[in-house]
């Protein structure tokens, strides 16, 4: 049992840093091809970042650990904005923008109910290529959103972003850094090696400590697995808090649910060998309420306050209990 843990243990630990590698590679790959930056920041960091959750719950899926695949896309979205907010809120107050509110947000609110019905009712090769398509069609809406008006801050993010530090400009032109250009491709290959193995190794064990302890797959894909699996998220909504930056945080965690909804249900759907059962509605319920209830509590007034984030977290803490007796 105590390997099992470490070894599940170390296979988190590989997929954190190796989904950071691959993000900084693909998107560096990216910018150096002349993708515009509105689409390195809403596809390639974007998907990026919820690479753990969903190659995690292919490799589940695929194993026909589907309850484990399910549990770990349902937990880590109600983690994202109960707990990871309700942390960010607490550190300072969460300020975001009108358009954040009603646009991403509302998109994310969204694809969050459409994926709770369809994990309810059962995953299919059907409700897959629809998710799929959702998925396809709210990426176009982002990228489009993103290049309305002025893109140019977004665009100095995105660039800052992948080429480091004290960029002056938005300039895709090669800079003096090119000759380093040629080892993002294996910085790229080499994190999505890294982040496939260590999917591979946290399931296997997960799955196994399962077994072992006579616990359903679908609590500890909600709880281990997710738990996990966000901690990323977790770190970069701290440290963007402490930098300022709110409408980032939101709008990561928001992202997050959609990409973890849209692909990540697509994904288990379409790798799994055979139909999805559906999954508890009481885990359905509370995935949709969080969602829904972050959004409103963001709507009212545009930001987010230290007691409006311990609500968050005490709803979280509150929510356990129902989901452990699922």
């Amino acid at each position: 049992m105590i390997l099992r843990i470490l070894l599940a243990v170390a296979g988190l630990l590989l997929l954190t840093v190796a989904a950071d590698h691959l993000v900084l590679g693909a998107s560096r790959l990216a910018h150096r091809l002349r993708i515009r930056p509105v689409v390195v920041g809403v596809v390639v960091i974007g998907l990026g970042t919820s690479a753990p959750e969903l190659l995690v719950s292919g490799v589940a899926a695929a194993r026909g650990d589907t309850s484990i695949a399910l549990g770990n896309i349902a937990g880590s979205n109600i983690l994202n904005l109960t707990m990871v907010l309700g942390v960010a809120a607490l550190v300072a107050k969460v300020t975001v923008k009108s358009t954040v509110i009603y646009r991403e947000a509302r998109l994310a609110v969204g694809a969050v109910l459409l994926f709770g019905l369809l994990a309810w009712t059962g995953l299919t090769a059907v409700s897959g290529v629809v998710l799929l398509v959702a998925a396809a069609g709210a990426l176009w809406l982002l990228i489009r959103w993103a290049g309305e008006g002025d893109a140019t801050p977004l665009a100095r993010d995105v660039v800052e972003h992948v080429e480091g530090e004290n960029i002056a400009a938005v300039d895709p032109a090669p800079t003096q850094r090119q000759p380093l250009a040629r080892w993002e491709p294996v910085r790229t290959v080499l994190g999505l090696v890294g982040v496939l193995a260590g999917a591979q190794l946290l399931v296997v064990n997960a799955a196994a400590i399962a077994t072992d302890l006579g616990v359903p797959q679908l609590i500890i894909g909600m709880t281990l697995v997710a738990v996990g699996t966000s901690l990323p998220e977790l770190v970069t909504t701290i440290q963007a808090q402490r930098q300022g930056e709110s409408d980032l945080l939101v709008g990561n965690l928001f992202g997050s649910n959609l990409f973890n909804s849209l692909v990540g249900g697509s994904v288990i759907a379409l790798a799994a060998p055979s139909s999805v059962p559906g999954t508890s509605a009481a885990l359905v319920l509370v995935m949709g309420l969080a969602a829904v209830a972050a959004w409103i509590l963001l709507r009212r007034s545009y930001s987010l306050t230290r007691p409006e984030g311990s609500v968050l977290l005490a709803a979280y803490v509150l929510t356990i209990p129902l989901l452990l007796s699922t």
